[in-house]
């Protein structure tokens, strides 16, 4: 398959957060018009101050303001789900802001890439596993993942407009390190016993998002990840001994079950290796950090905002 440079005008971003942002520079370098459309006036505010435009888009609500997108439109769903529930109600309701110029095949996207997760595999017991993988989730956020997918699969498929899902494996960058966690010595498991996982930088992501709006697909999955092996416990570890921290306590599985989140016991129960050779391969991309040491090596305490 070979990337096709597909000319659009317009890029929207749905929740432009930081992943939001780069992408949103990426495309105006390149001359594209990029908007955000976030949810609040603090991140308009932050939009503006990165000179992206920015709009006011509420997915809380059931009836959001209709949007309307032109044809040589790429729209980017970047919207967290809610924090409970196994449906994806901030994709319904962004469909349904759709819904009414659904009519007008002139007033939809040519495009929409949105990110998903590597959750929706479930446990995996450690394998190594594609694209071909047939999804099984089972923690509840993982379930609202593969809801969101769903859902933008049947409307494009009903509305001829091309999808790409990113499964995007855990992202890690600057802002996004879980610092105070390891200051505070709230433990991890055992070593032996964590399971595998897998990490991407931000700055990777938002080249890929870039890359797979330009792949000449009508639908597309794509696992994304740096594609090293790994565990949670080890990614502690290389933190604190990157930044000079005492490395966080060590239990096995009966003291997790006791002192570890319901959140972060449900990440310890699955396990997998991702296989991320059709990311590399089809939108021919280079990666800057192809693993944790190379990432960490480019990040120093000053550019931290030490907030997990």
């Amino acid at each position: 398959m070979n990337l096709q440079i597909t000319p659009y005008k317009y890029v929207y971003i749905i929740g432009c957060g930081d992943v939001g942002e780069r992408v949103a520079l990426r495309w105006q370098a390149e001359g594209i018009v990029s908007t955000g459309l976030v949810a609040t006036e603090a991140s308009l505010e932050r939009l503006r101050s990165r000179g992206i435009k920015g709009l006011r888009l509420d997915l809380d609500s059931p009836k959001p303001v209709a949007l309307k997108f032109s044809p040589d439109s790429l729209v980017y769903y970047f919207v967290p789900p809610p924090v409970e529930g196994i449906r994806d109600s901030r994709c319904q309701h962004f469909l349904a802001s759709l819904w009414e110029r659904a009519a007008e095949q002139a007033n939809l996207p040519k495009r929409i890439v949105a990110i998903s997760t590597t959750g929706v595999y479930g446990d995996c017991g450690g394998e190594k596993i594609n694209e071909e993988q047939i999804p099984n989730p089972v923690a509840d956020r993982a379930l609202r993942r593969f809801d969101m997918e769903n859902q933008l699969r049947e409307w494009c498929v009903q509305h001829t407009v091309r999808l790409v899902i990113l499964r995007v494996a855990g992202i890690y960058g600057p802002q996004r390190l879980p610092l105070q966690r390891i200051q505070k010595a709230i433990p991890v498991l055992h070593e032996a016993l964590a399971p595998n996982t897998n990490r991407i930088h931000e700055e990777d992501l938002a080249d890929i998002c870039v890359a797979a709006a330009k792949v000449d697909t009508a639908f597309r999955v794509y696992n994304v990840s740096d594609g090293t092996d790994s565990n949670m416990t080890a990614y502690f570890y290389a933190l604190a001994d990157h930044f000079k921290l005492t490395r966080p306590p060590a239990v096995d599985w009966q003291e997790a079950e006791r002192v570890m989140s319901a959140g972060m016991l449900s990440y310890l129960k699955e396990s997998r290796r991702i296989d991320n050779t059709r990311m590399l391969k089809e939108l021919a991309i280079q990666l800057r950090y192809p693993d944790l040491e190379k990432g960490l090596s480019e990040i120093s305490l000053d550019m931290i905002d030490n907030d997990d």
